[in-house]
């Protein structure tokens, strides 16, 4: 079923980010879902639905169950999705049709953990190591990093994407967390910083990687209906599509094209826009060569190009086309699932004319794009400030 316009975003909220280990995750979440129902204007007694992502430092099977204890709420919609870093995107697709078919009003979408303060250094790189194939990846000891530079290395060599276009995008984004309030990190870095600091994974630095930070998010989703008689400023949801091609990366079936490219035209097809129509993009930036990715699979610009794109200055707030306003996870703060769900907030900030310095003038769409596993799972949304 289409889903345009039949969902919108009401409400928004994130916790206090960096390092905060005076907080669980649970606390975190609960800190972000206070905020975004604040922010909708309503009660959590106008809450009927509860979607949660998963956690490394709540061992809960049943996560979702749990944030409902803890927040004292009885949802008769609900449950805990895991689809890697693409779960909050997936997630705002089940709420909005949950809530386009009338099985829920009003669904509270939360992710976010204690990822900084509560894991120890060693557990943190056994989780990396973890989500490797069992039999063919992970006893030769290739974590995360080393399985995202693989990628890296075989774009670079089919593409021509260069080491400093990839340090591009870390400048970038860390010039917009500068401007974010809430944003872990707060020093300037340069192209020499990134290709200097230290080196993680060829060609992966540690700047060409992502953050490790406490942090929430949520957002609530209602129908443009019910709405209209919230205090909140609704932002459409006006397309969204997922492709999942693979889970492990020896099972990809390419190490340069993935599903970001099915999953943006199904998006863009439900939407009626397509890329040129997008005033901003919030991308997955895990590390650093996967915006350029995005970027060229979802259609922002030709294929070969997404580096030079960043390179010229055009990502910037202010460029062509702003890329992760707020800063995306490599400054602006990644805890889990809740990384991608962060970047859906900046969006509706955006679309609301409420990011202060950071504004994007005249913003009407943006695409807000994630992505799971190893560029396995893909979920792309359009948002609109108005129903298109």
């Amino acid at each position: 079923m289409s889903l345009r316009n039949s969902a919108v975003i009401i409400g928004v909220g994130e916790s206090d980010i960096g390092r905060m280990p005076h907080m669980s995750g649970l606390g975190l979440n609960a800190q972000a879902a206070m905020r975004a129902v604040a922010d909708a204007g309503i009660s959590y007694r106008d809450i009927d639905g509860l979607l949660t992502a998963y956690s490394f430092t709540e061992p809960y099977f049943m996560l979702g169950s749990v944030l409902a204890e803890y927040l004292g709420i009885s949802p008769r919609y609900g449950g805990s999705l895991v689809v890697g870093g693409a779960s909050p995107a997936v997630m705002l697709h089940h709420a909005a049709q949950s809530v386009a078919t009338g099985q829920a009003n009003t669904v509270l979408v939360c992710a976010g953990e204690n990822r900084a303060t509560g894991m120890s250094r060693d557990e943190a790189v056994s989780a990396l190591s973890a989500v490797g194939h069992p039999y063919f990846e992970a006893p030769y000891g290739i974590g995360i990093p080393s399985l995202y530079a693989l990628v890296a290395r075989a774009y670079m060599e089919k593409y021509g994407t260069t080491r400093a276009e990839m340090a591009a995008v870390s400048v970038n984004t860390r010039k917009h967390a500068l401007l974010h309030p809430n944003a872990h990190m707060k020093t300037e870095i340069t192209i020499d910083d990134v290709l200097s600091s230290k080196p993680i994974s060829d060609p992966l630095n540690v700047l060409d990687c992502c953050l490790i930070s406490d942090a929430g998010g949520a957002f609530i989703v209602t129908t443009p209906e019910r709405a209209a008689d919230m205090a909140g400023t609704p932002v459409f949801l006006a397309g969204i599509g997922q492709a999942h091609t693979h889970e492990h990366l020896t099972s990809a079936p390419s190490l340069t094209e993935f599903g970001a490219e099915q999953s943006s035209q199904a998006a863009y097809a439900m939407a009626g826009l397509g890329p040129s129509d997008m005033d901003m993009a919030m991308l997955y930036d895990c590390f650093s060569i996967v915006p350029i990715i995005e970027m060229e699979e979802l259609g922002l610009v030709p294929r070969g190009q997404g580096g030079a794109f960043f390179a010229s200055g055009e990502a910037a707030i202010g460029g062509k086309l702003p890329v992760n306003t707020h800063g995306g996870m490599l400054s602006h703060a990644h805890a889990g699932a809740a990384g991608g769900l962060l970047a859906l907030i900046e969006a509706t900030r955006q679309l609301r004319g409420e990011a202060g310095e950071r504004q994007v003038a005249d913003a009407k769409a943006a695409v807000v794009h994630s992505e799971g596993g190893i560029l396995s799972s893909h979920c792309t949304a359009v948002l609109t400030a108005e129903p298109r």
